[in-house]
């Protein structure tokens, strides 16, 4: 099981002040025209951007500094891109290898074959098969291809908490919970 709440959210320089309860078997929408200001939303979700004032829990467990790792450990992260070679950002997307190379990820039963067929299922995106593939309760999907909202509902349905961050209307009008920003 794995639910993420935000209570009362406010990030650094920002105004609005975001609550939101995501549960599995449920897609939820960040939504909003600003992709960076979704982006900086996933990483504060994940620990790496600690709110101004309120608060994030997962499984009732507060994300903390202390607590960032593990709970992290519960997640998978499909970022928008990778990283361009000498870009400096906060969170460093990591590359396909990076993620293989993990050693939580070393068993996993991933071939060329089936990361091909999942690529295929994600609209695309080896970097969302990559993500689906961890097999993490929580999965975090920051602007995935338009082709994948059907996978990704159907991964929802199949339990997992999945949270898009999408400034594309097919996730804002389909997803079970829509928050704007």
């Amino acid at each position: 099981m794995a639910v993420m709440e935000l209570n009362e959210v406010v990030l650094e320089g920002e105004a609005q002040t975001l609550s939101l309860m995501a549960r599995e078997g449920q897609l939820t929408c960040l939504s909003g025209t600003d992709d960076a200001r979704l982006t900086r939303l996933l990483e504060a979700m994940m620990g790496f951007e600690v709110p101004r004032s309120g608060y994030i829990c997962i499984d009732g467990e507060p994300l903390t500094e202390r607590t960032a790792g593990l709970l992290r450990s519960m997640m998978a992260y499909a970022p928008r891109r990778l990283a361009d070679a000498g870009e400096i950002r906060r969170y460093e997307a990591p590359s396909v290898q990076d993620v293989f190379d993990l050693r939580a990820n070393r068993d996993l039963p991933i071939s060329n074959g089936l990361l091909a067929e999942e690529t295929r299922r994600a609209g695309g995106s080896r970097l969302l098969a990559v993500a689906v593939l961890r097999q993490k309760p929580l999965l975090l999907a920051d602007q995935p291809p338009t082709d994948a909202f059907g996978y990704l509902r159907g991964l929802a349905r199949s339990g997992r908490t999945v949270i898009v961050a999408s400034c594309d209307d097919v996730y804002a009008e389909g997803a079970d919970v829509r928050f704007e920003l």
